[in-house]
């Protein structure tokens, strides 16, 4: 066997090796999950299927809510983390069937809170109660936006879990 040492460019070896570093890995961000739950603020006076959450670290507000969401990362559609004045918020994108249930919830409890709780993390190892905004008129567009218990780091994490749910979700309907 006779090989030619000139043949090859000694000068494409740092892209050839860096190609196989960063080529055959695949993307963790794409692993990455989060969940989503929404409840709606009940009544003090339900006893069963009711359960009390503390919102928010550095005032909690003890809140009673129903413990059957509203809905989930299942309707997301999509996941945004907005640049507001003095932070940021999260506006999340539901389905039509949320959109429905959003309507009807926000419309009937005017006064109430929505309490929102979020998963995420490598392992969906981080969680809390992130929100608990006042439901002040009916959301008929199918979209939350709300401003998080959480670092903008936590929040980036979250919104990219949210929004790679979203896209399995999607790939799930389309099967």
């Amino acid at each position: 066997m006779i090989f030619f040492g000139r043949g090859f460019n000694l000068y494409l070896l740092p892209l050839l090796a860096l190609a196989l570093a960063t080529g055959c890995q695949t993307s963790r961000a794409d692993k990455k999950l989060s969940t989503l739950r929404v409840h709606i603020e009940s009544s003090a006076n339900i006893a069963e299927g009711g359960q009390t959450v503390s919102v928010l670290r550095n005032e909690p507000v003890a809140i009673m809510i129903s413990t059957l969401p509203v809905v989930s990362e299942a309707n997301v559609v999509a996941a945004t983390l907005l640049e507001v004045p003095g932070g940021y918020a999260v506006r999340v994108r539901f389905d039509e069937t949320a959109t429905i249930m959003l309507e009807q919830y926000t419309a009937t409890s005017p006064g109430k809170h929505l309490v929102i709780a979020g998963q995420w993390g490598e392992k969906i190892d981080e969680s809390r109660w992130l929100a608990a905004p006042l439901i002040t008129h009916r959301i008929a567009d199918g979209s939350l936006t709300f401003t998080p218990d959480a670092s903008r780091d936590e929040a980036k994490q979250w919104v990219l879990g949210l929004n790679n749910v979203a896209k399995k979700n999607a790939k799930g309907a389309l099967k």
